[in-house]
């Protein structure tokens, strides 16, 4: 058996207190799975905790705390390394990032705008400047640069499983001037069928639909419960209350009914871009 490999408890915040976590619980005399005991987390998921590669979530920091009779540091603590992990993505979505590149699947459903690990510089660029208008162009750049480094979780050997809802309006709307926004069509329709995600689009009706209402997100995990991300203007909430958890992945499945099929709605994105290209998008 190789030797083990000890953090650098140096590195980054979240090193230090995964270093620490691993000599709080070898000093108690606990396995990881001992300590994993009574909480929603797997070992694999506190193993890499302790490795300093995932930010400890709030729920396993008092439980650490407890379960090692830490007195609150971790729970304490957990805000600093969420911080230190926010890497240019606005402050709420940082969780969210972070969890994303862990993600078994990751289900979007994106009725006002074009979801981030779909979008190209231009259009990224464009809603950031939206959202913050006063906020400098170094600060937009570092934004969109890191949002744009988010797809490269479909490059992995096994990228999560995609599946996104739009509603046309998303598709319809001109955020950019005619030739970007076929290009950021384009770019999407590339992304879906060379990733082998699924991409649907709810079609411009009066009737109601599930989800009428903002951005919301399904991620699973292999080593953890599935959460619900959900997003406003400048704020967002993660939810993992099990039973409400159940209930958005049902509205979710009621939404994919209410969506056109894969085909026709990939069919209609590269409508739109070669409308777009023509001249011919609607007024």
């Amino acid at each position: 058996m190789p030797p083990r490999k000890d953090p650098d408890a140096s590195a980054n915040v979240p090193s230090f207190y995964g270093a620490e976590l691993r000599y709080k619980r070898e000093a108690a005399g606990l396995t990881l799975e001992q300590l994993a005991e009574g909480s929603y987390r797997g070992i694999p998921f506190l193993s890499q905790i302790e490795r300093g590669e995932r930010r400890m979530p709030l729920d396993l920091a008092r439980h650490a705390d407890v379960k090692l009779g830490t007195d609150g540091f971790f729970e304490r603590r957990c805000e600093d390394a969420r911080k230190a992990r926010q890497g240019g993505h606005a402050e709420y979505f940082a969780d969210a990032a972070e969890m994303e590149q862990y993600a078994e699947t990751i289900e979007d459903w994106a009725p006002m705008f074009v979801p981030g690990l779909l979008q190209t510089g231009p259009y990224a660029r464009a809603l950031t400047r939206a959202a913050m208008p006063r906020t400098s162009d170094g600060e937009v750049e570092q934004k969109v640069a890191a949002r744009l480094k988010r797809a490269q979780l479909f490059n992995r050997e096994r990228p999560p499983a995609f599946w996104a809802i739009l509603d046309e309006n998303v598709i319809r709307r001109r955020v950019l001037p005619p030739e970007p926004m076929a290009e950021l069509l384009e770019h999407i329709v590339d992304v879906v069928t060379s990733t082998r995600s699924i991409l649907q689009i709810v079609p411009e009706t009066p009737a109601a639909h599930p989800y009428m209402m903002g951005m919301t997100r399904t991620m699973t995990f292999p080593d953890a419960p599935p959460v619900i991300y959900t997003e406003g203007l400048h704020s967002s909430q993660l939810i993992d209350y099990p039973a409400l958890v159940q209930q958005y992945r049902q509205s979710y499945d009621l939404l994919r009914a209410a969506a056109l099929p894969p085909e026709a709605s990939l069919a209609m994105v590269e409508a739109a871009a070669e409308d777009y290209r023509n001249g011919k998008q609607r007024a």
